[in-house]
């Protein structure tokens, strides 16, 4: 869904496939203040340390994630949740496959 899209309620675990080899993500909504996107992870897959300029906000839908934020590690699975602020190195890997939810807040 965009912005300028309507459509009825939809599961977010249905939002994205797990594929062999990528990681899956899909935009849900996407403003000028911040986006929603849901990724789906296989186990091993991940994503390199980074930073973002903005606050991150990762809901743990389904499975299981190591993610390292500023130099601590966490371990979360599916009903867990994570703000990762901006400008702090992160990064994370599947330890399952999983799915979560990222809210990116831009102002």
């Amino acid at each position: 869904m965009t912005t300028q899209d309507s459509v009825g309620p939809e599961t977010l675990l249905a939002s994205v496939a797990y594929q062999t080899g990528v990681v899956v993500s899909r935009t849900i909504l996407k403003k000028e203040t911040g986006n929603v996107t849901v990724f789906a992870f296989n186990e091993g897959e991940g994503l390199s340390e980074h930073t973002t300029p903005h606050d991150a906000l990762v809901q743990v839908l389904e499975g299981r994630v190591d993610i390292s934020s500023g130099g601590q590690e966490h371990s979360l699975e599916g009903g867990d949740w994570m703000l990762m602020p901006a400008n702090v190195p992160h990064l994370l890997k599947a330890v399952s496959r999983f799915k979560m939810l990222l809210t990116m807040i831009t102002s």
